[in-house]
């Protein structure tokens, strides 16, 4: 197995959990949040479906610059259906670029910029990792957010307690 195509494999189970999870938002919730310096639910659950998008930015250039790339945060979603969707385009753009990406060389540097400063710099491979942990941290607090909802947690790696 390549690191490329462990990435891709990960890629898959990662966002099958995160899907499994967005399914799980109460539509009628999407405005809710657990503190005033927290996401709401909606905006958490759409920043988890966008996040396979980073893929896409680490494959097609040797860095990402917020402030020269023009990025605003997107308008807050209004439904689930919307997050559902943008899940599943950001994943199969985030697939397709992984799976184009054969030649590309995993050791070389990326880095991450605001304005032209460099606020990290890595190896494209430890980019890339980073991107699935940072998904799998904001399903983690994911889980919070519904159980504080007393909405059921489905189970990623194995059954939850929900799902005994």
């Amino acid at each position: 197995m390549t690191l490329l195509s462990f990435f891709q494999n990960e890629l898959e189970t990662i966002t099958r959990g995160n899907l499994k999870i967005i399914q799980r938002i109460p539509g009628d919730k999407l405005l809710w949040k657990p503190h005033e310096k927290s996401m709401t639910l909606g905006r958490l659950g759409q920043h988890l479906a966008e996040l396979p998008h980073w893929m896409n930015r680490i494959m097609e250039s040797d860095h990402f610059d917020f402030v020269l790339s023009g990025y605003q945060a997107p308008a807050p979603p209004t439904s689930l259906q919307e997050i559902i969707a943008l899940h599943d385009k950001k994943y199969k753009a985030a697939e397709a670029a992984l799976r184009q990406a054969g030649a590309l060389d995993l050791d070389a540097p990326w880095e991450v910029r605001r304005n032209g400063q460099v606020l990290a710099k890595t190896p494209r491979h430890q980019a890339i990792e980073r991107q699935l942990q940072h998904m799998v941290h904001h399903r983690g607090q994911f889980t919070v957010y519904l159980r504080l909802l007393d909405v059921p947690v489905p189970g990623f790696y194995g059954p939850s307690a929900d799902e005994h």
